[in-house]
């Protein structure tokens, strides 16, 4: 097993959207996007950089037709009232964009060889009309205060439309309780990129504050990473009370060959100390289409904390 500790470089090659869970027995599990965004994996080890050299196992594939049947995107696992969960964006073959936000569950303790159930997709609250109507993605849960929120991406508009990020309470791990609030829009430069995009909202809690990081433009070396925040004890739902960053908070560095880093996800390792677990590109230049190009690698970043209480993301350790 690969022991060294690599902050920085690619870890995991080839997967994009990377998101890392710690489950409550210290089991580090790890999902992903695969290239052919054809199915959901998983793998699991004790240690996070085991998960680099851990099995990985497919444990839902997609349909061949109808709704999940193509664009299998950032697949996140939560473990939810006893039970497995995981929250993935996907398409229909016959309407490739028609991504919606969908749920699987597993109600056995292990959810690597456990039976995954299709819950199909995330129920909006019934006085909420607008909800996963149009194009829906990267889905992520978090808690605070005994109350579990559901932050995801949706596309308003016309044309080109603009990727808007939302927020709504958790009545259960597959219902809403509340009609969704608008966080976040691209209003800046670093925004809008050939795509006017916020997405792939990630959270972490520290020091009585939450953050939000989110991913911005389009997802060539444009894209990088923006951040809300609020107080622990604000009301998740105001808008109002979450302060969103003037400038990216990570964003490519040609000196350091990283380009286009975004869509994170927050993990600790085995000392506690808070890492963002996020993808790039090693390359400026793409071959080909973006979306398709395989060569987002899953990488590692140690979370230093400043004199404010705010999150520091640099590429020097």
């Amino acid at each position: 097993m690969n022991t060294e500790h690599t902050y920085n470089k690619p870890w995991i090659l080839q997967r994009a959207d990377p998101y890392v869970y710690r489950h409550t027995d210290g089991s580090y599990y790890f999902t992903a996007s695969v290239p052919a965004y054809d199915g959901i994996v998983l793998r699991r080890s004790d240690t996070l950089f085991g998960l680099a050299e851990a099995e990985e196992v497919e444990v839902w594939h997609k349909h061949d037709k109808g709704i999940m049947s193509i664009h299998i995107w950032a697949p996140e696992l939560h473990y939810l009232d006893g039970k497995w969960y995981i929250y993935f964006a996907g398409g229909d073959v016959d309407d490739i964009w028609a991504i919606r936000p969908y749920i699987l569950e597993c109600a056995d303790a292990d959810p690597m060889t456990g039976t995954w159930k299709e819950i199909g997709k995330m129920k909006r609250h019934p006085d909420d009309e607008f909800s996963f109507e149009a194009f829906s993605l990267d889905a992520t849960v978090f808690e605070n205060k005994g109350e579990h929120y559901y932050v995801w991406a949706e596309k308003v508009g016309v044309g080109k439309m603009v990727s808007n990020l939302y927020i709504a309470k958790m009545k259960s791990p597959v219902e809403l309780d509340s009609v969704q609030v608008l966080l976040t829009t691209p209003d800046y430069d670093w925004e809008r990129g050939d795509f006017w995009v916020n997405e792939g909202p990630a959270v972490i809690h520290h020091g009585g504050k939450i953050f939000l990081t989110f991913s911005a433009s389009d997802t060539g070396p444009s894209y990088c990473m923006g951040m809300l925040s609020i107080d622990e004890d604000g009301d998740m739902l105001d808008p109002a009370q979450w302060k969103k960053e003037r400038y990216p908070v990570l964003q490519t560095d040609e000196s350091m060959g990283i380009y286009g880093p975004g869509h994170n996800s927050f993990t600790k390792d085995e000392e506690g100390n808070d890492i963002c677990v996020y993808h790039a590109r090693t390359e400026s230049k793409i071959e080909g289409d973006p979306l398709y190009n395989p060569n987002r690698h899953a990488h590692l970043m140690k979370v230093k904390w400043d004199e404010n209480g705010k999150p520091v993301f640099s590429y020097k350790d």
